[in-house]
């Protein structure tokens, strides 16, 4: 079982910053492939990003590529994203989400790859 509580989130103009932190319960954390997903009001969930178990491999939304960083520690248990460059269009609340099963990076923006979830962090990036 592992529980995932995100943080970081918060209002910020366009072409700011902010880093999303996900803190991991249990002492697998290290096994798991690690992705953020987010959804605006009205629409589907969306991938963002996704990261190896290792940190090796990442994979990114090409909406958000050059923009934001996936990134973890796993000594802290902790997958991090620093979103920079940010966009009205960004608006969402943001999940992190835990994979035991890593498939190919690039197979990891499917959700139902996804064992747990977090209650996700509301960004609301304004104009």
């Amino acid at each position: 079982q592992v529980q995932l509580v995100e943080s970081g989130g918060g209002l910020v103009q366009a072409g700011d910053s902010l880093r999303l932190s996900c803190a991991a319960s249990g002492r697998t954390f290290s096994s798991y492939a690690m992705g953020w997903f987010r959804q605006a009001p009205g629409k589907e969930r969306e991938f963002v990003a996704a990261i190896s178990w290792s940190g090796g491999s990442t994979y990114y939304a090409d909406s958000v590529k050059g923009r934001f960083t996936i990134s973890r520690d796993n000594a802290k248990n902790t997958v991090y994203l620093q979103m920079n460059s940010l966009k009205p269009e960004d608006t969402a609340v943001y999940y992190c989400a835990a994979a035991l099963h890593y498939k190919a990076i690039a197979s990891m923006t499917l959700k139902t790859l996804y064992d747990y979830w977090g209650q996700g962090t509301q960004v609301t990036v304004s104009s």
